[in-house]
């Protein structure tokens, strides 16, 4: 899945970060599993999750074992757009076109 539209117009970092948090909504995601994720430089990330924290777009909790970062409930798309439906193989739009 991806983010809203509306938050989809800023760096590419930062677009990437809110697209693996939104695919991860419910649990978050740590630091490490967002770089694995996103694939860019520490301080690239670093820099992305600073200007997102800024805009509130992420909440980070603290825990006793790791910080997990997920998205700001606005973020999450409610119902899938049309931009996932671009994702649909051929024989899928096939499937749903076509009376067999």
């Amino acid at each position: 899945m991806r983010a809203k539209r509306e938050y989809r117009n800023r760096e590419a970092t930062e677009v990437a970060v809110l697209d693996a948090l939104v695919d991860q909504a419910e649990e978050g995601m740590s630091v490490f599993e967002l770089r694995a994720a996103v694939e860019v430089d520490i301080d690239d990330l670093e820099d992305a999750l600073s200007t997102l924290k800024e805009d509130e777009l992420i909440i980070v909790e603290s825990g006793a074992n790791e910080t997990v970062i997920k998205p700001d409930e606005r973020v999450v798309p409610e119902v899938p757009t049309d931009e996932d439906e671009e994702t649909q193989t051929v024989g899928e739009w096939l499937r749903e076109r076509l009376p067999f």
